[in-house]
């Protein structure tokens, strides 16, 4: 779905998110800002931490915890730097951060990979999402929202549209819920072309204890493991495991007023959930298909997503049912889209 403006896009992706689904009562949502961080408190307890450092190549959530506190992502790189005791990890990939969008073939450049990362990447012409301002910051007994504005560079700092990062944080004592709309403009001189590659779109990395195994890995058809899950589509995928003692579970469900849904799913058993709808030849093994899209100058292209960090595996936390929820509230059927 294209809009022609993006106050109009960033009202309805906000009116979509204030539905709560949460079955406990909310607790008070927060915000703690220092320099180029955001602390999201929720219950008063720190949830997880917003980095947007024009530094970097892109912003990105670190970590990730559920209601007890437990972290559900890994802990690093710690901005550029990978500690000395992960570096021969054979799973490293350095550059998918806790919780980030970025795809793989943005007009030819990669905002997937980065520059500082290169080994780890096939493509040499990186790009940067670089922080133009936090539009919104506001807290509150139920939730909270906040949402900031970023260009998408390329070499030279050539600008090929702008990025729109909106969240709504939600809390109760079982579970951590963050509704996500990016919204990319071609607003920048030209079109902005998509292309098909796996390496997309928006992703978490999971600490270790949920690798696949000893985590688990489950779809919304009903499918387990890497090799039925990995560039399936599907409207949720859901990691669950035993991390520190607790029994809990992180899911990402795509939104059916999302591009191309249902999504493929870019999941690997090291801990990697990414939703990419774009990465069609890749997945399906058909060299006749092709994934690729062009978004017409003026437009503008809106990616929807919940994560959910819930207690218990998905059975125990009900995910399915909290899954037709999420979208019955968006007064949406849930079939597929057609773009």
């Amino acid at each position: 779905m294209s809009y022609k403006t993006q106050p109009f896009l960033l009202a309805l992706a906000w009116g979509f998110c204030f539905h709560s689904l949460l079955l406990g009562a909310s607790q008070p949502v927060a915000f703690r800002r220092s320099g180029s961080h955001v602390d999201v408190l929720i219950g008063g307890r720190l949830f997880t931490t917003y980095y947007f450092d024009p530094r970097f190549a892109k912003p990105y959530f670190q970590p990730l915890r559920s209601a007890q506190g437990t972290i559900v992502t890994r802990d690093f790189p710690i901005g550029d730097t990978v500690p000395a005791a992960n570096l021969h990890d054979p799973d490293l990939e350095p550059h998918q951060r806790d919780m980030f969008f970025g795809h793989g073939d943005v007009d030819g450049i990669d905002f997937w990979g980065e520059a500082a990362f290169p080994k780890w990447s096939d493509d040499s012409v990186f790009g940067r999402t670089v922080v133009v301002k936090i539009e919104e910051m506001r807290g509150g007994p139920d939730f909270g929202k906040l949402a900031a504005l970023f260009h998408l560079a390329g070499p030279g700092g050539r600008v090929v549209a702008d990025e729109t990062q909106a969240f709504v944080f939600r809390g109760d004592q079982n579970d951590r819920v963050i509704d996500c709309v990016f919204t990319i403009t071609a607003n920048h001189g030209a079109p902005v072309v998509f292309g098909d590659t796996k390496e997309g779109t928006f992703a978490l990395r999971l600490t270790q204890a949920l690798n696949v195994p000893p985590g688990h890995m489950v779809n919304s058809n009903g499918a387990a493991g890497e090799k039925e899950v990995w560039g399936k589509r599907a409207s949720w995928v859901d990691y669950y495991g035993r991390v520190s003692g607790e029994l809990l579970g992180v899911a990402v469900f795509g939104s059916p007023l999302s591009f191309r849904h249902p999504t493929y799913w870019h999941a690997r058993g090291y801990g990697l959930l990414a939703a990419n709808p774009f990465g069609i030849r890749e997945f399906t093994e058909d060299s006749k298909k092709d994934g690729s899209w062009t978004l017409k100058m003026g437009r503008s292209v809106a990616f929807r997503y919940r994560v959910l960090v819930h207690h218990g595996d998905y059975q125990q936390a009900h995910v399915a049912q909290a899954y037709e929820r999420y979208a019955a509230a968006q007064g949406a059927s849930g079939k597929p889209g057609s773009r």
